[in-house]
């Protein structure tokens, strides 16, 4: 085997744990930090550049079609992932609430409920797909948080989902495929069942009698209906879609190398949520960031324009060597990183638009995996195939086949 610049004590993973949803080679060690392609779009790679940018108040959120909903009817308060300036902060600070640690461990024997009805289920069908359980999880969790648990019909996931599976490209500029008719009435109809079935009724419940959710708060503010329709879908897709990607990924990784999941298994949990926090740097779920430059910007010694798209590769930031180390491309829980490194890395985004639900994420998922993976007798039948959402600008992991107890899938 050979020597890496990590400690083989705390990496006994590395030889065979590169990532498992990554679609390109990592950039050369010698490829330039930042880069302007064709459409003179300033594409960075390296771990600094893309934190002071994230940091930057001279930069605004770009990315998960903002600038597109900037023009929307009705839409006086945009919602805080598009939100900046001091209405942006004002915004997260009254938000935090609902998710600080002390919050997070209210909402335990919840997330630990639901994980116990899902594994019963996979328990009693003997196969199911894990990317359907994890859906389901996350979900009906985000739900909670939000205020979406008044609606009239089940089915809220696919709801959810529908928004980003019509295709298209987030990316400033690329503009949407021309869609047919039939299309824009489908994603017109998808959008009023949503309203209809989950929002409508949820604010309904809450003009009524005030909750500790995110749909009450946004009443006290005096939001409108449609306000609070587009709050509630970027919180679908930025807290659930993203947290099934990556239950699904951890689940991967910890079903394919028995040590690692036993460790995991078997750890504390500062040592499991080390463990996650590893895989997520490694498998970013959302790869690609995007930022508007409002001044003139200086980054790695080049000066870039006002007005100028900077698009953060995440993934090649979060392998950088010069951050992670000489094996960043492998799998190494507990690895030093330098002061101040999260050990996620980039994977939760930095600055004033850091995940805000980062903490839940890493909870809920470990509640989950860790009642999953504690059956000895949990394998995986098929692997899932990986593919890639350009809506969100990240990895899709369908088809994840596993079984519980040896028994073949129920009929």
């Amino acid at each position: 085997m050979t020597t890496s610049s990590s400690d083989t004590s705390r990496c006994p993973f590395h030889a065979v744990t590169a990532s498992l949803t990554r679609r390109d080679s990592p950039a050369s060690p010698t490829a330039q930090a930042v880069e302007v392609d064709a459409r003179g779009i300033y594409r960075v790679h390296d771990f600094q550049a893309s934190r002071d940018i994230l940091r930057s108040e001279g930069v605004r959120q770009a990315g998960f079609m903002s600038e597109v909903a900037s023009g929307v009817r009705g839409l006086g308060n945009l919602p805080v992932l598009f939100a900046e300036g001091e209405k942006h902060h004002e915004m997260r600070r009254s938000t935090a609430r609902y998710f600080t640690p002390t919050q997070v461990a209210d909402y335990q024997p919840m997330i630990a409920a639901l994980a116990d009805d899902l594994i019963a289920e996979l328990a009693r069908r003997g196969e199911m797909d894990l990317d359907d359980l994890s859906l389901k999880l996350a979900v009906n969790v985000a739900a909670r948080v939000v205020g979406l648990t008044d609606s009239r019909l089940p089915g809220l996931e696919r709801r959810v989902v529908s928004f980003v599976e019509g295709g298209g490209d987030s990316e400033p500029g690329r503009g949407q495929p021309k869609k047919s008719r039939l299309a824009a009435r489908r994603q017109q109809a998808q959008m009023a069942l949503f309203y209809f079935l989950d929002v409508k009724p949820a604010i309904e419940a809450r003009r009524q009698e005030r909750r500790d959710d995110l749909i009450s708060h946004l009443l006290d503010r005096e939001y409108n209906d449609v306000e609070i329709m587009t709050e509630c879908l970027t919180y679908g897709t930025a807290g659930m879609v993203t947290t099934r990607e990556f239950i699904s990924a951890a689940a991967w990784h910890l079903l394919k190398n028995p040590e690692l999941r036993a460790d995991y298994v078997h750890g504390t949990e500062k040592e499991r949520h080390a463990i996650l926090h590893e895989i997520l740097r490694l498998e970013p779920v959302v790869t690609m960031l995007y930022r508007r430059a409002e001044q003139e910007l200086t980054v790695e010694g080049q000066t870039i324009p006002e007005g100028s798209l900077l698009a953060l590769n995440i993934q090649e930031a979060n392998v950088d060597p010069e951050v992670v180390g000489e094996d960043a491309g492998q799998l190494c829980p507990g690895r030093k990183l330098p002061r101040g490194v999260q050990p996620q890395v980039l994977a939760f985004g930095d600055g004033h638009h850091r995940c805000p639900g980062a903490f839940l994420a890493i909870k809920e998922s470990d509640v989950f995996l860790r009642r999953l993976l504690m059956w000895n007798d949990l394998e995986i039948v098929s692997e899932p195939e990986v593919s890639y959402n350009e809506v969100v600008k990240g990895y899709e992991l369908r088809g994840f086949r596993i079984r519980l107890g040896g028994a073949k899938a129920a009929s």
